[in-house]
């Protein structure tokens, strides 16, 4: 349960229903809103018995928390799921699921990609958030780099920990016989939103091409910025950079197959998927260090490079390092990344879940105490993601 399971998750889902049932384990999907996500753009389209929206045609701002409450808890009601796998409690899906879950004494996993230090809370409401999360079951994050900023908060005595959900259909983006480089292209494939910190980019693509006369720097990606980057690209005369828009998914993996390299230099994430499908594709990464997929996926001088992304001339020197590579050593980069890419894959993610739904099997409940009661059913969870797109340096 999610307030929405667009895009990325639409996949993952479709896989975990088949994996679980081939052993009797029977998933339902419910997205809470059909309006208001970052993934709109993705609209529920399903009509499988198994998979609901609650409210197809609202978003959080157009309900009340009693009316969500409701919904939600009715729906619950009528699958009577055993274990409840929900986003983090900030969200409406997993306060009221973990809500649920622990009236009924069932047992609850809560996924989250970003980094326990990621979000800057004042005390209260982290003390207060620390209390909730306490009480679950299970976390389900991304990857081991993850767990000693959680477990400095969180007890792996009392949570049990396990990972590879932010994973993609690898084999979408696999591509046939053996992999060029002398394309002369790197991509980046992004929203054109501030925090994609592009302006930089194209700050240092000056430089490239002063040092380059090949290379040419191939964007990808619609947004509010896109005509500020594209007149911001003819001030600096640049000549080698080529904005595409927006592209269809299903034509992502031949631009791709057709690049040297894929470049991200956002001010964060709280992992990004591209860099999966970059590597599935059998590129070598060039990738800022505030991006979190970076810490699990790169590995410095193996499969690419890593730079600051507020510092321009480390992101340009790492450029250039990688330009300036033999053929030989880019093509052994770019096995590396399908080697790495391929530990995270659905089958891991399967597997990861099964494990951890064994374990819960046989783990006994958790008492709860007067004060986490009185947290957990007084928070109903939101939906802000305003902020998303607007970090700065």
């Amino acid at each position: 349960m999610h307030n929405d399971l667009r895009a990325y998750w639409k996949r993952r889902v479709f896989f975990l229903r088949d994996f679980l049932k081939e052993r009797n384990i029977y998933l339902y999907a419910v997205e809470l809103f059909g309006k208001g996500s970052p993934y709109e753009f993705d609209p529920f389209a399903q009509t499988n018995s198994w998979w609901s929206c609650l409210f197809p045609e609202q978003s959080f701002a157009d309900l009340t928390a009693t009316q969500i409450t409701k919904r939600v808890f009715k729906k619950l009601d009528e699958i009577q799921p055993d274990v409840i796998i929900a986003g983090s409690v900030a969200f409406s899906s997993g306060a009221l699921g973990l809500r649920w879950a622990k009236k009924h004494k069932k047992k609850f996993i809560m996924f989250d990609d970003a980094k326990a230090t990621d979000v800057k809370r004042n005390f209260a409401v982290q003390s207060i958030k620390n209390l909730i999360i306490n009480q679950i079951d299970a976390f389900w994050l991304p990857s081991t780099n993850y767990t000693d900023g959680y477990a400095a908060l969180y007890s792996k005595k009392t949570i049990h920990y396990f990972f590879g959900f932010n994973c993609i259909d690898n084999d979408l983006f696999k591509f046939d016989g053996e992999k060029s480089f002398n394309n002369g292209k790197i991509i980046s494939i992004c929203r054109l939103v501030p925090k994609k910190n592009m302006e930089n980019m194209l700050k240092i693509w000056q430089f490239v091409e002063e040092n380059n006369d090949i290379y040419k720097l191939i964007i990808i990606g619609d947004g509010p910025l896109l005509n500020d980057l594209k007149k911001l690209a003819h001030e600096l005369q640049l000549k080698r950079v080529a904005f595409l828009g927006a592209v269809p998914n299903d034509q992502l993996p031949a631009y791709l197959h057709q690049a040297d390299a894929f470049i991200s230099s956002s001010l964060a994430e709280s992992w990004g998927l591209m860099v999966n499908e970059a590597m599935a594709a059998g590129l070598p990464v060039l990738l800022s260090d505030r991006i979190n997929a970076a810490g699990t996926l790169l590995k410095e001088g193996v499969n690419g490079f890593g730079f600051d992304a507020a510092n321009t001339h480390e992101m340009y020197k790492k450029v250039m390092e990688f330009i300036d590579l033999p053929e030989l050593e880019k093509k052994a980069m770019s096995k590396k990344s399908l080697k790495i890419i391929s530990a995270m894959d659905y089958e891991n993610m399967g597997t990861q879940l099964l494990s951890a739904l064994k374990i819960l099997a046989v783990t006994p409940p958790k008492k709860l105490g007067i004060i986490p009661y009185l947290a957990i059913n007084l928070w109903s969870g939101g939906y802000n993601t305003s902020g998303w797109d607007n970090v700065k340096q």
